[in-house]
């Protein structure tokens, strides 16, 4: 019976080269972003917020990053029925607003980033910039 585990997390460096790359994708767009990168427990690991995004987006993009983590997948595929549900009984820290990814590097979940302030497009085209970043596994 094993009673530990070997496990994969982002690096201090990931962190940054996801958060760079995230900003220059939404400075590229016109649209400043707020960025949330967690890892797999939910814990921030990174966050920016860009200057003239919503300062609100940074609560939303926490939520995101947080659910993607949580369901392994992207956060705007939870089902329609079961988003004002969820996000009630988690007091709001579950949410199926577009924007939000797992961060996954071959096969394993490594996290999550969660991006606000822009249109639910613009949010997820910035967060799937900073996986490309580390060459994390496609959504």
């Amino acid at each position: 019976m094993a009673f530990t585990e070997t496990s994969a997390r982002l690096t201090d460096q990931g962190v940054m080269a996801m958060l760079t790359a995230a900003v220059q994708s939404a400075t590229a767009s016109g649209q400043p972003q707020c960025i949330v990168i967690v890892d797999a427990s939910g814990v921030v690991l990174g966050s920016f917020r860009m200057t003239g995004s919503r300062y609100l987006s940074l609560k939303s993009a926490t939520a995101k990053a947080r659910t993607a983590a949580s369901i392994g997948a992207a956060t705007h595929t939870l089902p329609d029925h079961a988003k004002a549900a969820l996000a009630a009984a988690t007091g709001g820290d579950v949410t199926g607003l577009k924007g939000g990814l797992p961060i996954r590097s071959g096969g394993i979940l490594l996290g999550g980033i969660g991006v606000g302030s822009g249109s639910g497009d613009q949010d997820e085209a910035v967060a799937r910039a900073a996986l490309a970043a580390i060459g994390a596994d496609e959504i």
